[in-house]
C-alpha cells in the first residue's frame, strides 16, 4: 500500500517525486522516498510507527548508529535514509559489537518499556518489573502459552516456573534493540551504518546477542568483544525462545520444531 504522498509532503516540507516500496515489511510497510528538493528518506506506515519513532530517538541518544527521525504523523514515520548494501561479515561484526556496546551502556531503573508494542496481532508486553527472571517468564514466555500446542505449552510452563534458577534476577537493565537479526542491521563499506526496526526495552544485554543467533552465525570474536557474563552460552536458548514463539504465532507451525529443540536442549 502506498503511503499518502500529501502526508509525506506535509511532514517533509517538499513534494514527493518518487516512492519505491521496499520488499518485506511484516510489521510496518516501508518505502524509499525521493523529494523534489533532492533529499532521499524512508517513510514507514502502520499502527506502531509512533512507538518505533520514540524507540529510535532513545537509541539515537546513546550514539549508536540509527536513522534519525525526520517527521512523525498519524501512523506515518519519516526517517533518515542510511547507506546500505553491504554484508554483515568480517570487520562488520566488530563494528556491530561496538554499536551494541554504546547502546547497552544506556541503563534503565527497571525491566521493560514505557509503552507496549506489537508485531501485527501479537502484543509485546512491556509493563516494567524489578525482577528480570520474572519479567522474562511473564512478559516474554508465559504470554504465549494459550497460543501454542498444549504439549509444548506444558513444557514451556515448567521452564517458566524454574527461570529464577536459570536467569539472573538483577542484571544491568540495558537499552536493547530487542529484535536484532541480520536483516535489521545495515552495513556499508564494511561497517554498521544503522540499526533499524527496533522493539526496544530495558533488559539483559544478552538478549540482543541471543537474537542474533536465531538466523545468523556471529563469530566467536563478536561475543568476545561484548564481554558477556559467565554462563551466557547456557542462557542463550532461553532468550531465543521468545523469537521462535513469535514466529510460531506470526508465521505458523513450521516454527514449532525450533521451540521444541530449544526446550529439549534446556532439559524441558
Amino acid at each position: 500500500m502506498r503511503i499518502p504522498e500529501d502526508v509525506i509532503e506535509r511532514l517533509a516540507g517538499s513534494p514527493v517525486v518518487s516512492q519505491t516500496r521496499y520488499a518485506g515489511g511484516d510489521i510496518s510497510g516501508a518505502s524509499e522516498i525521493t523529494l523534489a528538493d533532492g533529499r532521499v528518506l524512508v517513510a514507514k506506515s502502520g499502527p506502531q510507527t509512533g512507538a518505533e519513532g520514540r524507540m529510535l530517538d532513545a537509541m539515537g541518544r546513546t550514539g549508536a548508529p540509527v536513522p534519525r527521525v525526520l517527521g512523525k504523523g498519524e501512523d506515518v514515520l519519516l526517517i533518515e535514509h542510511l547507506p546500505a548494501g553491504g554484508v554483515l561479515a568480517g570487520d562488520g561484526w566488530n563494528s556491530l559489537a561496538d554499536a551494541l556496546t554504546r547502546l547497552h551502556e544506556k541503563r534503565g531503573t527497571a525491566y521493560g518499556w514505557s509503552e507496549g508494542y506489537a508485531f501485527r496481532h501479537v502484543a509485546v508486553e512491556n509493563a516494567t518489573l524489578g525482577n528480570w527472571a520474572q519479567f522474562w517468564a511473564e512478559r516474554r514466555l508465559a504470554c504465549h502459552l494459550p497460543h501454542i500446542p498444549p504439549t509444548i505449552a506444558r513444557r514451556l510452563d515448567t521452564l517458566c516456573a524454574r527461570l529464577s534458577g536459570l536467569l539472573p534476577s538483577a542484571p544491568a537493565a540495558s537499552l536493547l534493540h530487542g529484535d536484532l537479526w541480520g536483516g535489521n542491521v545495515l552495513v556499508s563499506r564494511g561497517v554498521v551504518s544503522g540499526l533499524i526496526d527496533p522493539c526496544s526495552y530495558y533488559g539483559d544485554r544478552e538478549v540482543d546477542a541471543a537474537t542474533l543467533t536465531v538466523f545468523d552465525r556471529p563469530p566467536p570474536s563478536f561475543f568476545a568483544e561484548l564481554v558477556l557474563d559467565a554462563g551466557w552460552q547456557e542462557r542463550q536458548p532461553i532468550y531465543r525462545l521468545w523469537t521462535w514463539l513469535l514466529h510460531v504465532r506470526l508465521f505458523g507451525s513450521s516454527y514449532i520444531a525450533p521451540v521444541e529443540r530449544e526446550l529439549t536442549g534446556l532439559g524441558f
